[in-house]
């Protein structure tokens, strides 16, 4: 097993990067290689979700240096990155052990609102999503309006004066902590089930909206289910024009598909791992280091498509092709390392905690807790082929675009 480069030495990826984009890797590398907390770092490392006041305090700073939303344009308060300094800044932050910002407000919203909002909803939302100050949640799924999302129930009845809401929404993950929520809604009937479908935001604190947890797999608290009884929304909560939130529904996970590879989380992954194989005995084991090359190499090709896809603009042909295979790609390599690294902790896997922290004090020096989340991230991970479209939908897509054109 061969180690990767050490941080800070020229990698294969600076081989794919121009002189500038080297120098903006270097300075990102270096302010988030000061900004990150250690203990903030070891917990994400050893597959640890960061809690919202780590969340919160590593986004004030961000803030200081105007990179809470790297995706918006220097109009919008955002630093006006390109597509390959977006690529870049994602790479170092998860390889910098980083908090994983929820894309809800800076990736989601927050470019539904600066194209699509009016005047008012900009100057109210925008400033909030940009300090890291609002939380948000989003509220599309709902129970059989999944995959289908067009087939959902929740309805927002035109009162007058306001819209009077009601309905259900699954799977709405950080709910608990979130100061606002944007979300779909049935304000008309259409010809299609895709039509008369509405963009609503709205401040969580509304009364009538009740949020109820739902433990995952892992046994930790990240999604839930959101009630909505007779809550009344106004009508300045309505984004853009009534009957069309599933353009702006398009529009938003178009948003949200860009930059979805974790190819630096991926990357670390491998390498830790290569710490672990070691420390069990694992460096003679032929199928165990075949598997780990294949792995290497499928990441490898993945970062090359993404900066080829990138390197390519919005305009050609890949980029409606490219969000699906990046997804598809990243689903299953992110699943083969959480599977891998489970393996390779072997029975200690099963335990937690306290027990676990001491487990692997004398194996070749790796520090107490090393990847002790890992089950957790394991089990939770199962689901990275099902969210954000599943990898069937994907390849439906992909299929349809090679027969005929078409999506």
């Amino acid at each position: 097993m061969k180690d990767g480069p050490k941080p800070g030495q020229a990698d294969h990826i600076d081989l794919l990067l121009d002189d500038d984009l080297r120098a903006f890797r270097r300075d990102v590398r270096a302010f988030l290689g000061a900004a990150v907390p250690p203990e903030t770092r070891e917990r994400v490392d050893n597959g640890y979700a960061a809690t919202k006041p780590e969340i919160v305090a590593f986004l004030k700073i961000l803030a200081t240096r105007g990179w809470v939303a790297p995706g918006w344009s220097r109009e919008h308060g955002g630093p006006g990155w390109t597509q390959l300094q977006r690529f870049v800044f994602n790479l170092e932050l998860a390889r910098s052990g980083a908090p994983t910002v929820p894309p809800f407000g800076t990736s989601m919203v927050g470019p539904v609102l600066y194209t699509f909002g009016s005047a008012e909803q900009k100057a109210r939302y925008l400033p909030g999503i940009l300090s890291g100050e609002d939380f948000w949640c989003q509220g599309f799924s709902e129970p059989g309006a999944g995959s289908d999302l067009a087939s959902l129930r929740t309805r927002a009845e035109d009162r007058g004066d306001h819209y009077l809401l009601n309905g259900q929404k699954i799977w709405t993950s950080k709910a608990q902590y979130a100061d606002r929520i944007f979300l779909l809604a049935r304000t008309d009937e259409g010809e299609r089930k895709q039509h008369g479908i509405s963009f609503f935001v709205l401040d969580m604190e509304t009364p009538g909206i009740e949020v109820k947890p739902i433990i995952s797999i892992d046994m930790n608290h990240s999604l839930n289910e959101v009630f909505f009884t007779d809550v009344k929304i106004p009508r300045d909560g309505l984004v853009g024009e009534r009957g069309k939130g599933w353009d702006y529904a398009k529009f938003l996970l178009g948003n949200e598909r860009t930059g979805i590879t974790n190819v630096g989380r991926c990357r670390n992954q491998i390498e830790r791992l290569k710490r672990l194989a070691r420390a069990r005995g694992l460096g003679s084991d032929g199928a165990f280091l075949t598997e780990l090359a294949r792995v290497e190499a499928d990441l490898t090709a993945m970062e090359i498509t993404e900066i080829r896809l990138l390197s390519a603009g919005p305009g050609a042909p890949s980029a409606l092709t490219g969000p699906s295979i990046l997804k598809l790609q990243s689903a299953q390599i992110q699943q083969t390392l959480q599977a891998m690294i489970v393996t390779a902790l072997g029975p200690m896997a099963a335990a937690r905690g306290g027990e676990f922290l001491s487990a692997f004090e004398d194996l070749d020096g790796l520090p107490p807790g090393f990847f002790d989340g890992a089950v957790g991230e394991y089990l939770f991970g199962r689901a990275a082929s099902i969210y954000g479209g599943t990898n069937q939908i994907q390849r439906d897509i992909l299929a349809k675009m090679a027969l005929d054109g078409r999506a």
